[in-house]
């Protein structure tokens, strides 16, 4: 059975635009959609029912959001499978449940500032922390608008751990895309180094360096010989070098590390790329 593209929709215009989102990117794939409306109404309806139909309001109207982002998804993309759930659970358990089964899932959120932050800390934040598959983050700017303007690349962070899953899934949607994948490693001075300033023309690099080129290329030696990749080693911090980054990419892909214990937390990387980038992330879990 081929996996889906699962999208977390409640009829906001962020989850609508990764509905448009999630649908391109199972056309590409060739892969099933599914919608999931996620909200635990029978804690808080209760015994409430709509009269004429004789169910909750909540689940009424979590059946409307679903149709319409489904009737949306057929618009954009008619060619795609498309099925439909209404989960009574919570969104973030019930889309990291649904992700043990997904290609990927795909979520939007609202612009900067105030509430949206505390939403994509409750809902985003907790579900790219522990799903199973890639995550794909859209954040909007403050008016709430997803950027579309197609930059033609797909970038990817390059990490201190293992980061084989997240390049390929990089590799994967450069291919998909027929675009160039641009990799970069940021790295930094020592502390007890801050005040030198950094090699010029003819100086020998700095072992930090070298060390950043030598992860750079170790993490693409099984990159395929016919995508064009762009290696860039930058000084400066990753959160800022990623960021900077984004402004010129379609996606930003960055890997999520495994934790055995319950409670684990995205690291300070995906976390702050999630918060600050002007394009969508993927937050990709290692297998190892």
């Amino acid at each position: 059975m081929d996996l889906p593209i699962v999208v977390g929709v409640d009829g906001t215009e962020p989850s609508l635009r990764a509905v448009d989102w999630a649908a391109g990117e199972a056309a590409l794939r060739g892969a099933p959609l599914r919608l999931v409306y996620a909200s635990l109404w029978e804690r808080y309806e209760g015994a409430l029912l709509a009269q004429e139909l004789g169910k909750p309001l909540e689940e009424v109207m979590a059946l409307d959001v679903v149709g319409a982002a489904e009737q949306r998804a057929l618009r954009r993309r008619p060619g795609v499978k498309i099925t439909t759930d209404v989960l009574p659970e919570e969104p973030e358990h019930g889309l990291v449940r649904a992700s043990g089964t997904a290609l990927a899932v795909v979520l939007g959120c609202r612009g900067r500032g105030g509430v949206a932050e505390a939403l994509l800390g409750s809902v985003s934040l907790t579900v790219a922390a522990h799903a199973h598959c890639p995550v794909i983050v859209l954040r909007g700017n403050h008016h709430d608008q997803v950027r579309s303007r197609t930059q033609g690349r797909i970038a990817l962070g390059v990490g201190d751990g293992p980061s084989g899953s997240a390049v390929r899934f990089a590799v994967e949607e450069a291919a998909l895309r027929g675009v160039p994948l641009e990799a970069v490693r940021a790295w930094r001075h020592p502390a007890h180094a801050l005040s030198r300033h950094a090699p010029g023309a003819g100086e020998p690099a700095l072992p930090e360096r070298q060390r950043a080129g030598a992860l750079l290329e170790d993490a693409l030696r099984d990159a395929p010989a016919d995508l064009k990749v762009d290696r860039r080693v930058v000084e400066g911090q990753a959160r800022d070098v990623l960021a900077a980054v984004s402004r010129e990419a379609d996606l930003l892909v960055v890997g999520r590390r495994r934790h055995a214990h319950v409670g684990s937390r995205l690291g300070r990387v995906a976390h702050a790329v999630l918060h600050h980038t002007a394009c969508p992330v993927a937050v990709v879990p290692e297998l190892h």
